[in-house]
């Protein structure tokens, strides 16, 4: 018999604004409107100002480890408008921060996070979204997850987990796109292509030519995009949700970026990273590109600039000291936040600080035989 070709696969790059600042018009009907543009271009420099503070914060000793957003803020945002606010769910990261807060969390909650207090992980009932993740891939099962209980529900609210290139190298990954595909769930895997797995740069711990192309095996919409591009970042997560939305099933989006930064506040990137990379990627800030596309179209000026900066500073300086001067958590936090019923056992060690339920019964713990033998 002769042989035939029974797969072929193409994977398209979407770029609609430059590094210079220049709008591919047609590929930009339907997206963003100016004041959008504008609305997400502050978002952004918050979350910058943001990062200085809570780099700051660490280094002062007052926070433990931070892992910066600078360089990939237009991804967040990008996808944040894209999604809806109170209907759909954020299963993030720890590199999403600012579509966080535009879908409602408290801005000090993240800051609590990395203090390393508990209450910076309590997600208000209002917010649709899971609280950071810092193990690398296993927050996209709980995101296959979310999205298969929503569609048994018949709930149309799409669910969107975002992760960083090195996490598609995890079996966790690969278990959550195979299950998302064969029950055809309404997620978006949102890859930040962002080319380093901590030190290791991402053709070292994959063979693939793209990530997009992982998506292939499961036999799911994919597209890479230029991770920079707020244009870019609000099409392709607004046509995965859409997709999904119309029961169309999970997709695929692999966002080229670059972290400026470290990878964390303990991490040196001087070690590994080449500077004349880390310059070419400077000019592709997306802060940077979008500001020229505003003040070419005459959107923006230096007074809203100067003005924007004294803003966004007033704004993080507000929520640092929330986070700094929050009162002190009490120790029955640690059994109240557990259960939504707390066990009688619990409920003792609570209130006497004391875990006499052990002392009281011995086979509890395997004690009852071991005094037998005395």
């Amino acid at each position: 018999m002769p042989k035939k070709v029974v797969y072929e696969a193409k994977i398209e790059h979407l770029q609609i604004l430059d590094e210079d600042g220049k709008l591919d018009q047609k590929l930009a009907k339907d997206t963003l409107t100016d004041e959008q543009v504008v609305y997400l271009y502050e978002q952004m420099s918050i979350c910058r100002q943001y990062d200085e503070i809570a780099f700051k914060l660490q280094r002062s000793g007052r926070m433990g480890t931070y892992p910066q957003n600078k360089g990939q803020e237009a991804n967040a945002v990008g996808a944040g408008l894209a999604l809806e606010k109170g209907k759909d769910w954020l299963v993030p990261c720890y590199r999403e921060n600012a579509a966080l807060f535009m879908h409602g969390l408290p801005m000090h909650y993240v800051l609590l996070h990395w203090m390393g207090d508990e209450r910076g992980n309590q997600i208000p009932e209002d917010c649709r979204m899971t609280p950071l993740s810092i193990p690398i891939g296993t927050h996209m099962l709980h995101a296959t997850g979310i999205a298969w209980a929503n569609k048994l529900r018949g709930d149309d609210s799409v669910v969107a987990t975002f992760f960083g290139d090195g996490a598609t190298s995890e079996g966790d990954f690969h278990g959550a796109m195979n299950f998302a595909t064969v029950m055809q769930v309404p997620v978006v895997f949102y890859c930040q292509n962002n080319q380093w797995a901590i030190s290791v740069p991402r053709e070292s711990q994959m063979n693939s030519a793209t990530v997009a192309q992982k998506a292939f095996a499961y036999d799911m919409p994919t597209i890479q995009i230029d991770g920079n591009d707020i244009f870019a970042t609000y099409k392709a997560t607004k046509d995965a949700a859409k997709r999904a939305r119309e029961g169309g099933g999970p997709s695929f989006i692999e966002a080229v970026t670059y972290r400026l930064g470290d990878h964390t506040t303990a991490d040196d990137a001087r070690r590994y990273r080449d500077q004349a990379e880390l310059d070419a990627w400077m000019g592709k800030d997306p802060l940077i590109r979008t500001r020229l596309y505003m003040e070419g179209k005459g959107l923006w000026s230096d007074k809203q600039q100067t003005e924007l900066e004294e803003r966004a500073k007033r704004i993080v300086d507000e929520v640092a000291k929330t986070a700094l001067e929050i009162e002190a958590p009490s120790t029955s936090d640690f059994f109240n936040h557990m259960f939504a019923e707390l066990p009688a056992d619990l409920a003792r060690q609570r209130d006497t600080m004391r875990t006499s339920s052990l002392g009281l019964d011995p086979d509890q713990v395997g004690l009852g035989a071991r005094a037998q033998r005395v």
